[in-house]
């Protein structure tokens, strides 16, 4: 996730960083919400093809959309982001990649009309939401990281809600989300959605996991399955040769 840059050094707000072995090419804030492997993951793990529309909802600064593009040629992203500084970065990460025939990345918010730009159904939306419970979370200081970390008023429910009204019948939610909110993940899909997948990401072999990503499938009903998931680290921290495959560009297989 790391340190190769577009051209230009970092000043003291933003960062050059790489994903994907370098493929992609990635400014991102200094602080507030920073790309790592919970983006990379996310994007491995979105079931595309080329041909699909695809929309991502808090598209932050391109990241997730980016290396789903990198993957899947001929696919088409759709990103929108509430904050304006991240949108203008992810404009520039668009250009620095040479993706602007297959990432569109807009401001716009899940609790309210979407931009006009945003048209007709789409067949995969993914999100990676804030983790923090408006309620019990103590928010940061910093308000960037307050806004990348903790749930607006609205909660889960606003990015579940805007999902399900802008995917096609069938149309697949992937997510990624802490494992001690499965709970609230599963309790906001169940009404919209069903065929829902777990996909446990385990530190290491024997612990539990920290993260969890989900795919459901709009209107289905069929029983939800658990899938044995990713170990991500072997015992001395390296990564799995399986997770890191996925980090240098192999899609996530459920």
């Amino acid at each position: 996730m790391s340190d190769a840059a577009p051209s230009g050094a970092p000043d003291t707000e933003v960062t050059n960083d790489a994903l994907l072995d370098g493929r992609v090419l990635l400014r991102q804030p200094r602080s507030g919400f920073r790309a790592a492997i919970d983006t990379v993951l996310l994007a491995a793990a979105v079931p595309a093809a080329g041909g699909d529309r695809v929309l991502e909802l808090g598209a932050g600064c391109g990241a997730a959309a980016l290396c789903l593009a990198r993957r899947v040629a001929g696919v088409h992203v759709t990103g929108i982001e509430l904050q304006p500084a991240l949108v203008r970065l992810a404009g520039e990460n668009i250009r620095a990649n040479g993706a602007q025939d297959a990432v569109d990345i807009m401001l716009g918010d899940i609790a309210a009309p979407l931009p006009p730009r945003v048209q007709g159904l789409f067949d995969c939306v993914l999100f990676n939401p804030p983790y923090l419970d408006a309620v019990r979370a103590r928010p940061p200081a910093d308000a960037a990281r307050a806004a990348a970390h903790v749930e607006a008023d609205t909660g889960l429910a606003a990015w579940i809600a805007c999902a399900q009204a802008t995917l096609r019948p069938k149309g697949m939610l992937t997510l990624i989300h802490r494992a001690d909110r499965l709970d609230d993940v599963i309790a906001g899909l169940r009404a919209r959605f069903g065929g829902i997948t777990v996909f446990p990401l385990w530190p290491r072999a024997g612990q539990p996991a920290r993260r969890v990503i989900v795919r459901a499938r709009k209107g289905m009903a069929t029983p939800l399955v658990l899938a044995p998931g990713l170990v991500l680290h072997e015992a001395d921290g390296s990564y799995t040769a399986a997770a890191d495959a996925v980090l240098r560009g192999a899609a996530l297989e459920f």
